[in-house]
């Protein structure tokens, strides 16, 4: 990308050819942050059942076969395949942890359970309803192909095989899987602590009356909800006003203790307000007009250690601009392997209003209709109308190329499930 320093580019802009604070594309500006994003080196070792959600620090490779041993798939009858066999003599039983010791020779078979072990001699499995029971005999109704119903050592995992790499995020089925392998605990990197507090004299947590011209405070609560679904340690620093003193004491502190302060408000291009001049003094922040609608001011840089996002103040903006620059980077920092968010075209039903030029995140409804997957354009796109937000359930992603659009032409969207 760049060997152009943060401190270069934050304090001479023009250092860079293709940089502009003023026009800057979502994707140059994703790329600009990535190349900034460190992942937290330090460890800790925890029981499976800690693990979830975490990020593994070290490759997880297989120690045995999964199964260990060949095994049947089903109930039915183990048995040494010949061609055209139809009556097979019953000599055993075959129970899941209780294996048959004997041989099974040609025309004989052993009662089997699903998950016992394939006896010596046999190597394929009739379905116990295919069959009829003769006393001492089974009778094959319909003989199964040569190795059926027959799970093989290995199958699942070989002795050997990563099985779960470096920089993997442990999921549900993770937890399963390390526990199949005898895995009681895993080295994982340590949580990310991310920090965060909103700047305004206008705004007031929840549970306190509204004096004329103040607004609750609903940016610190999204940030939380979005913060929670990604495993971080969570400092909530509240509603900070617009005290120089308290700002920068506020700014300072979270930044000392923690991988990443986010604030919401303030970081406006232009804008003469104190958390701005505070930054300029303590940090070595970039502030950008990103070409898109809704979010277009943000903030990104280092205070101290600490790397810092600045989210517009707008409820639906702060969102958008989380989910689009801020949720990557933390999930880099925490050292996941991470993939491009998901996107598929679906058809859109109604006409969107846009301009070309710059990248919109329109919020809608995904829904299925005779079994093709549509979207449908909220009719309310306001930054401010945070109930978009708690409407949808995707967004419309619309590039600077695409203007206005009739209905029944096909978009990108984001489906906010999985993701958010």
């Amino acid at each position: 990308m760049t060997n152009t320093t943060l401190k270069q580019l934050a304090t001479n802009p023009s250092c860079m050819d293709d940089y502009d604070p003023n026009a800057m594309s979502v994707q140059q500006a994703r790329t600009f942050i990535q190349q900034f994003l460190n992942p937290v080196v330090e460890t800790e070792l925890l029981a499976i059942r800690e693990s979830l959600g975490r990020i593994l620090a070290e490759d997880i490779v297989s120690p045995s076969n999964v199964p260990n041993h060949h095994n049947s798939a089903m109930d039915g009858f183990a048995f040494k395949y010949s061609e055209g066999i139809k009556m097979i003599k019953i000599i055993g039983t075959a129970f899941a942890g209780r294996p048959f010791e004997g041989e099974v020779k040609a025309s004989e078979c052993v009662k089997i359970m699903t998950g016992a072990v394939i006896p010596k001699g046999a190597d394929t499995v009739v379905m116990q309803e295919k069959t009829v029971n003769k006393g001492e005999y089974i009778n094959v109704l319909e003989a199964p192909k040569q190795g059926s119903n027959v799970r093989l050592a290995g199958e699942d995992l070989k002795s050997g095989e990563t099985v779960l790499s470096k920089g993997h995020q442990l999921q549900a089925a993770d937890l399963g899987l390390l526990a199949s392998l005898g895995v009681a605990k895993v080295l994982v990197n340590r949580q990310l602590k991310v920090a965060f507090f909103s700047t305004g004299d206008e705004l007031v947590s929840v549970g306190k009356p509204l004096e004329q011209g103040q607004i609750y405070d609903s940016n610190r609560y999204t940030i939380y909800g979005m913060l929670s679904q990604l495993n971080v340690h969570i400092s909530d620093l509240g509603v900070v006003p617009d005290q120089p003193d308290l700002l920068e004491k506020t700014l300072l502190d979270a930044a000392n203790h923690h991988d990443v302060v986010i604030t919401s408000g303030g970081v406006s291009v232009g804008e003469a307000d104190y958390m701005k001049a505070l930054l300029g003094k303590h940090g070595q922040v970039l502030f950008w007009k990103i070409n898109m609608k809704p979010g277009r001011p943000l903030a990104y840089g280092k205070v101290s250690h600490a790397h810092y996002f600045g989210l517009p103040g707008n409820p639906v903006s702060t969102m958008v601009t989380f989910y689009q620059f801020v949720r990557q980077a933390l999930l880099l920092l925490m050292g996941k392997t991470v993939e491009p968010t998901p996107m598929f075209v679906v058809e859109c039903t109604e006409s969107i209003k846009k301009a070309k030029g710059r990248t919109e995140f329109q919020r809608g409804i995904l829904f299925e209709e005779k079994g093709l997957w549509k979207v449908k354009p909220l009719s309310s796109q306001g930054s401010g109308i945070l109930s978009s937000m708690s409407k949808a359930n995707c967004f419309i992603v619309l590039d600077e190329t695409i203007g206005d659009c009739e209905p029944g032409i096909h978009v990108n969207i984001q489906p906010f499930e999985g993701a958010i």
